[in-house]
């Protein structure tokens, strides 16, 4: 008969986490193009190189006048100049002089203020009218109205991304409007996926008696794409000790970063990944105290970091998120941040085991949270129903209804 394993021979969640960040690294860096950046991760940090704006202009479609030119009465001031953004100022305004300018457009020399279009007697505002002759203003323009000044959002040499960052659609444009055609970022994380089992049978195949679909390589390809890794699937390893070790040599052989499975890391006289990790690498621990989860494995393989998941479904998605998601965060040069964490009240009591559990539920606008049926870890739809995962801590076996717990918003 198997062992049978205590608390005792648990590690921790928090122990389990901490040993494997301790054990990966980030990836390498690359210059890639900024048009395909998004979501990549910055690796060095992003100065500008000139001034923002680079010179001195209309925030408003209007006239650009000297201040000193207006008054409280009316005033009618000479249109010298028509200015289209783009287009560089040919001379200076004189004093009792004005031009056209429309957004964006650089000031010319000279003049210190726009008087907006609406506020002038220039009524013909349609696309190709000529600017007028003259122009009048009936109010005190004051100086730098309208007007953005050269260096007003980023000064030269300014610091504007630190690394690491994850790029976002905003961090695009400005890289852009900075000239930086490509971008200092890390690699992106290829990560192996296989599954094993000989239940399992691909999607659109009938089932038979005994089979089920193979839904785990779905699901962590899924969410090893939103950590911003590259899932790279190698398919399910039958349960035999060559098929395993074939996957597993495969893996190395691409020089992924990292190696996860799902199945195979248990007791039972068919899951051989364990053995063939031990074999050809090392396990840094195999189980961990948690609900669902417990049969988790760290360790190497040929050199390179391998997650065994535990195979039932519930199982697999949770302690991905637990442990899988910080590494990859760390391997694509990210500071794993802790999850934030809510406080919850209870609709009902709950009950637990004893290890650090991750219930399934819905939580309402008012914090309220109530499970989503009962909590094997088999039972994915409970999971699809859920927007949150109740956190009972270590050594808790029951908290009744209406007491607080925290909660990840899922």
């Amino acid at each position: 008969m198997p062992p049978t394993f205590q608390p005792m021979n648990l590690i921790s969640v928090l122990e389990a986490q901490e040993r494997i960040l301790q054990k990966v690294h980030a990836v390498g860096q690359t210059k890639f193009p900024l048009e395909h950046a998004a979501r990549r991760v910055l690796a060095e940090d992003i100065r500008a190189a000139a001034d923002l704006p680079s010179f001195d202009n209309s925030s408003m479609d209007g006239f650009a006048l000297r201040s000193q030119d207006t008054s409280a009465s009316r005033v009618t001031l000479r249109v010298v100049a028509d200015l289209a953004a783009g287009a560089a100022p040919k001379g200076s305004l004189a004093a009792g002089e004005a031009a056209r300018i429309t957004t964006g457009a650089p000031l010319p020399p000279g003049a210190d203020a726009v008087i907006p279009v609406e506020e002038t007697d220039f009524n013909e505002r349609g696309a190709g009218i000529p600017a007028p002759k003259t122009v009048t203003i009936t109010r005190k323009a004051d100086a730098g109205e309208n007007v953005r000044p050269r260096g007003t959002d980023v000064r030269a040499g300014q610091v504007v991304l630190a690394a690491p960052h994850r790029l976002r659609a905003q961090d695009l444009g400005l890289l852009a409007m900075l000239g930086i055609a490509n971008v200092p970022v890390y690699n992106i994380p290829r990560v192996a996926l296989l599954s094993s089992g000989d239940e399992l049978v691909p999607v659109d195949a009938p089932l038979t008696e005994g089979k089920i679909h193979d839904s785990n390589s779905y699901a962590l390809a899924a969410q090893i794409e939103e950590a911003g890794a590259q899932a790279v699937r190698l398919g399910v390893a039958r349960d035999e000790r060559a098929a395993v070790e074939s996957l597993l040599d495969r893996a190395a052989d691409m020089a992924v970063d990292m190696i996860v499975t799902s199945a195979g890391v248990s007791v039972g006289a068919f899951d051989f990944v364990k053995e063939v990790v031990e074999a050809k690498g090392s396990l840094n621990f195999w189980r961990v105290n948690m609900r669902p989860g417990k049969p988790l494995a760290f360790g190497e393989y040929r050199g390179i970091p391998f997650v065994g998941l535990p195979g039932n479904p519930v199982s697999a998605f949770v302690t991905f998120e637990v442990f899988v998601r910080p590494a990859l965060e760390k391997l694509s040069g990210l500071a794993p941040r802790p999850r934030r964490r809510t406080t919850v009240r209870l609709a009902e009591a709950v009950e637990s085991d004893g290890r650090e559990s991750y219930l399934r539920a819905i939580v309402d606008e008012q914090g309220v949270a109530r499970l989503t049926g009962h909590q094997g870890s088999g039972n994915l739809f409970s999971l699809v129903q859920a927007n949150a995962l109740l956190i009972i801590p270590a050594g808790v076996k029951s908290r009744p209804a209406s007491s607080d717990v925290e909660a990840w918003l899922i």
